[in-house]
């Protein structure tokens, strides 16, 4: 079996919105897809909080580059535009 990825974890994320959209399940199954959603979106926001983790922007501070999480920048552009 191959191993799961963000990418392929939001495509069956996707397929399953698309199914149960379609109101053609049971409910049995559409049960039993939902918890394989939920599992899913679980996954797919893990993989996000460990990216968000690991990126760092480079900011020039002149002579030097300091680094700064996306959180500590993402947190000043939103100051900027309040």
């Amino acid at each position: 079996m191959a191993k799961k990825t963000f990418e392929s974890a939001l495509q069956r994320l996707e397929a399953i919105t698309e199914e149960m959209e379609n109101g053609e399940l049971s409910l049995e199954n559409s049960l039993k897809i939902f918890d394989e959603g939920i599992k899913l979106a679980q996954f797919c926001n893990a993989q996000l909080a460990d990216a968000k983790e690991k990126i760092e922007m480079l900011i020039d501070k002149g002579d030097h580059l300091d680094s700064e999480s996306y959180q500590e920048k993402d947190s000043e552009h939103q100051d900027l535009s309040e």
